[in-house]
């Protein structure tokens, strides 16, 4: 069986896209609240983009949850990819 040319590039092609990470925009949601003494703002959501691999975006988004006590104030992040 002879291939020609043009499907050859055809396939290399479709190959070369399918093997390919795509990057794509995904957004970042992160929920901060404060707890342990009256008077504290509301919870709070934030959001912000990220231009990424899937699996990229989602280790960077879920590195910015964190945990902090400052004077009895507790502030919590958690962000998750949206």
């Amino acid at each position: 069986m002879k291939f020609r040319p043009s499907l050859l590039l055809a396939l290399a092609f479709t190959a070369m896209v399918c093997m390919s990470s795509c990057t794509r925009n995904y957004i970042c949601h992160c929920v901060i609240s404060y707890s342990g003494q009256p008077g504290l703002p509301d919870t709070l959501v934030q959001e912000y983009k990220i231009e990424d691999t899937k699996a990229n975006a989602k280790s960077k988004c879920t590195a910015n949850s964190s945990t902090a006590s400052n004077n009895g104030i507790n502030t919590v992040e958690n962000c998750y990819l949206y």
